[in-house]
């Protein structure tokens, strides 16, 4: 009759802890991580191998580490401009892009009209370049720092 051996039964595996998967970013002399130095980083997929790329943002191409393939990143799409308005159906907060003249309201079906926002230009002093802001349309505008009055070319 044989004898079984007592084994040690093998140890359940833990899953990878957040450390495991998410190494932190090596440091630089300052104490913080590299990438964040470098300013704000984007995401863009390798256009060969389809691994998810993190790069700096500002950055015209990446080079993938795993299959080497250069990928162009598109440039960033142009801003758009967005303003608030409280609905007058539903006093709900609503968000519209700038050149809008009506906004539907999405709770109540409410149709807004957008009121002109007072534009506003900016010109420099004429004396001390500061940036002055003043109404569209206003002939001159006095710099608070230096009462230089600057004429805004509007006649």
């Amino acid at each position: 009759r044989r004898e079984s051996l007592s084994r040690p039964s093998p140890r359940p595996r833990s899953p990878p802890s957040r450390a495991d998967l998410f190494p932190e970013p090596p440091e630089g002399g300052d104490g913080r991580p590299v990438s964040s130095r470098a300013g704000m980083q984007s995401q863009i997929v390798c256009h060969r191998c389809r691994r998810v790329l993190a790069y700096p943002s500002g950055a015209p191409s990446v080079c993938c580490a795993m299959c080497r393939a250069i990928t162009a990143v598109p440039p960033p799409a142009p801003a758009v401009e967005m303003a608030q308005l409280i609905c007058g159906g539903c006093r709900t907060l609503l968000m519209y892009t700038r050149n809008a003249d009506t906004v539907r309201c999405s709770c109540c079906s409410t149709v807004n009209l957008v009121r002109p926002v007072n534009n506003i230009a900016h010109v420099n002093c004429g004396r001390c370049r500061t940036t002055l802001m003043y109404p569209h349309g206003a002939p001159s505008v006095k710099c608070a720092i230096c009462d230089y009055i600057t004429n805004t070319g509007v006649s």
